[in-house]
């Protein structure tokens, strides 16, 4: 099955208790990552070497969703120009994959530094930058290093990573039921130009 734009419809007008609960995961990740980030020192000004260049896959239903519903409530000029920016990153995302190329674009939701839906950005985009450590039931003890703006300004032994554990778990599990809730099965790998253009049932996405 496909995930379409009339599955991720369904999912916006009628499973907002599932909407409300990624809201109130949101603000927890927040809360965790501000935390250790002081506890670290760090501050993300932004940079060059800016995050939302980087290509984030994301795999989740309910995220998909969540960012969706933030997009259909922006004015219809700011949907066209993020519609227009999907578009041309998935058309140079899908050539530099074809030539084997690396594509350092920025999201198309990144318009003169600003995230145009922040509030409701996924996951990833509000836990990277700092050191992390993630406890896997099969994989065991996974850790991952800050940015390198991190690396450059702050030390590993001034505070303690972010323990990403339980907020995947409480992740993993609104996934699993607002799939079972909503009944749709389609496997999740979006970057966020690939989720516009299945919103707007566009078929040159990834």
């Amino acid at each position: 099955m496909t995930l379409t734009s009339a599955h991720l419809n369904a999912i916006i007008e009628r499973h907002t208790g599932a909407l409300a609960r990624l809201t109130a995961l949101y603000h927890q990740m927040d809360a965790a990552y501000d935390t250790v980030a002081r506890g670290y020192g760090f501050l993300c000004r932004g940079c060059e070497d800016n995050c939302c260049g980087t290509r984030f896959y994301h795999h989740t239903l309910v995220e998909v969703a969540g960012l969706l519903l933030g997009y259909q409530e922006l004015a219809k000029a700011q949907k066209a120009l993020i519609l227009e920016r999907a578009r041309i990153y998935c058309r140079d995302l899908e050539a530099r994959v074809q030539n084997d190329q690396s594509l350092f674009a920025l999201c198309p939701l990144n318009v003169d530094e600003q995230c145009l839906l922040y509030r409701q950005r996924p996951m990833i985009c509000r836990l990277h930058g700092i050191p992390h450590v993630m406890r896997h039931p099969a994989r065991g003890l996974i850790t991952g290093t800050g940015c390198h703006v991190f690396e450059s300004t702050c030390s590993q032994a001034d505070g303690h990573p972010l323990d990403r554990t339980p907020l995947y778990s409480a992740m993993a599990m609104l996934e699993k039921s607002l799939r079972r809730a909503s009944g749709i099965e389609s496997r999740v790998r979006l970057t966020i130009a690939e989720m516009i253009l299945v919103f707007e049932d566009h078929t040159d996405a990834g």
